[in-house]
Order: C-alpha cells, then structure tokens, then sequence
C-alpha cells in the first residue's frame, strides 16, 4: 500500500512539471507562428495553474 502511494507521488512530481513545461511551450510556439490567440492564452492559463511561475523571494539576511 505504501509503494503504491510512494509511486503516485514520484508520478506527479515528475508528471506535473512536465505537463506544464510543455503547455507553456507549445504556447509560445503557436504565438510565434501565428500570434495570440484563444488557444495559447488557455494553454498559458493551464501551465500557469499547474505550475505558476514564482517569483523570487527577497531575503533580509
């Protein structure tokens, strides 16, 4: 049962990433082609909510 939920994880960690990697490409490649349109900007939303770009945190220290 444990391994079951220990391969689900290592699934999503690497799934997600990747998923999101390549909406964000794919994106950027039909932009580059033929503009902004409904379909990159989804594809743009959808990475986004897989995986948001963060922002670097400041550090005080």
């Amino acid at each position: 049962m444990i391994q079951k939920r220990i391969a689900q994880w290592a699934f999503m960690a690497l799934a997600v990433p990747v998923a999101a990697a390549g909406a964000r490409k794919l994106s950027h490649t039909i932009e580059a082609r033929r503009g902004p349109s409904g379909i990159s900007r989804l594809l743009s939303k959808g990475a986004d909510m897989l995986r948001p770009q963060k922002a670097k945190r400041r550090r005080f220290f």
